[in-house]
């Protein structure tokens, strides 16, 4: 196994993060407008991109305290992809809610691992 340090495992778990955060902004705008909109040529639910919006420049920044919002925040994106992948009648609509639903979970999982690398160990005090 190849031993790595923590600036490099940040970055990677950055890159990871920036990536998930985008592919599920875009899926959502894309989802919402074009490929299945709640309503034939698309719907007021795009908005539901804003608050992810707002995350980005920190997320792109690597401020800790933004990645820890967003591990709360993307819980909301989980339920609604798995709210929708069993109860849209749409195939389509399904697809997106698996693909939302692991989006989530990709970032999910950057966000907390990024975030733990700036966790400071416990250290013993002298006797």
């Amino acid at each position: 196994m190849i031993a790595t340090t923590i600036e490099e495992q940040r970055k990677r778990y950055r890159l990871l993060a920036v990536g998930s955060l985008i592919a599920l902004i875009a899926l959502c705008v894309v989802w919402e407008l074009f490929a299945a909109p709640i309503r034939p040529g698309g719907s007021w639910l795009v908005l539901k991109v804003l608050p992810l919006l707002l995350v980005v420049p920190g997320v792109l920044k690597g401020r800790v305290r933004t990645y820890q919002a967003v591990s709360l925040l993307v819980w909301i994106y989980f339920a609604e992809g798995v709210t929708r992948l069993t109860s849209d009648p749409g195939a389509a609509s399904r697809w997106m809610a698996g693909l939302e639903t692991a989006l989530t979970l990709g970032l999910f999982t950057a966000v907390s691992l990024y975030a733990r690398t700036y966790k400071r160990p416990k250290v013993k005090e002298p006797a």
